[in-house]
């Protein structure tokens, strides 16, 4: 992965602010304000266990599926981290003019996400709260830290990948969640999540404008090592597996639902405009794509493989049909 230079950084973020503006704007009269509390459940609450006297949580309180269940509490975590990813984008952009603007009010809509899935799952007893509190301390003590710092198209090209990736994470979890309120919830959080990601691919469109070599590079660093923000939480590797073999989010969704549409509105493989470490970056990423389609096939056939096992022993396994 190479660094952005410094002054090249500086000058992008100059050239780029028109850009942002526009976008800002755009944003602000695309979207509309909605309001966390109105979507939660509230009647279905009750006093838990501890000085207020309630009752205390026993797995048979939640009417969630165990994986929609899994997914929530790794969405929620992944939302909780708000203060890192803050920090490390802010670090990466300006901090003033409609840069400025622009990661506040992101900051502002995205601590929306956490308010509203906590509050869910506290309403309706989705998930134990003592664990998912524990969970939420070793998650937040640990962080968040790029592994792009302080570089901005490296940063602008993952959070247009990792916007529209949790969007359809949140869409898939709430569809197999067994439960109307919850899928209508996670409709609503993922609907800014796709707004959020129209944003950064349309700076990213002005920037490979700019500097198609530099920006192709970082397109490519950026797949070529992609893992979700919450990849270092406590019991990652096993709920990322079960949320794979569902069908809520697994390599297939992230190549055909999220990379190549991105790579498609920006007209990668067209460019006529790349030359050297550019145009080699946009061979390596073809290379990597193939690779990874032919990894996408040998994860089918070991979900079949697991769902027929499932199958033979009586159990009815739960996934998303495509």
């Amino acid at each position: 992965m190479r660094q952005l230079d410094p002054a090249v950084q500086a000058r992008l973020i100059r050239e780029l602010e028109p850009a942002v503006a526009i976008e800002l704007e755009r944003h602000i009269n695309t979207t509309k304000d909605w309001y966390p509390h109105e979507y939660v459940p509230w009647s279905e609450g009750r006093t838990f266990a501890g000085p207020l006297n309630g009752d205390a949580w026993e797995a048979k309180d939640s009417k969630l599926t165990a994986v929609a269940a899994d997914s929530l509490v790794l969405n929620l975590m992944t939302e909780d981290n708000l203060p890192s990813y803050h920090t490390e984008i802010a670090n990466s952009m300006a901090r003033d003019g409609a840069w400025n603007v622009w990661i506040n009010r992101w900051t502002a809509e995205e601590a929306r996400h956490s308010i509203v899935l906590r509050d869910y799952l506290m309403a309706t007893r989705g998930v134990n709260p003592d664990e998912l509190e524990d969970l939420r301390m070793a998650h937040m003590q640990v962080g968040y830290q790029t592994p792009f710092p302080n570089d901005m198209l490296h940063t602008v090209a993952y959070v247009t990948f990792q916007e529209l990736a949790t969007r359809i994470s949140h869409r898939n979890t709430g569809r197999i969640s067994n439960d109307a309120i919850c899928e209508g919830m996670l409709a609503r959080v993922a609907l800014d999540e796709n707004l959020h990601m129209l944003f950064y691919r349309n700076l990213l469109a002005e920037a490979l404008k700019l500097e198609p070599n530099l920006a192709m590079r970082a397109i490519t660093d950026v797949l070529t090592n992609f893992q979700m923000p919450g990849a270092g939480m406590p019991g990652w590797g096993r709920k990322s597996v079960q949320i794979a073999l569902a069908g809520i989010y697994d390599l297939e969704l992230h190549l055909e639902d999220v990379v190549m549409p991105v790579l498609r509105a920006w007209g990668i493989f067209e460019m006529t405009t790349l030359t050297g470490d550019g145009a080699a970056a946009r061979d390596e990423l073809s290379i990597f794509l193939k690779k990874s389609g032919e990894e996408v096939s040998t994860f089918n056939e070991k979900r079949e493989t697991h769902f027929g096992r499932l199958a033979a022993r009586g159990i009815e396994g739960l996934r998303l049909t495509r």
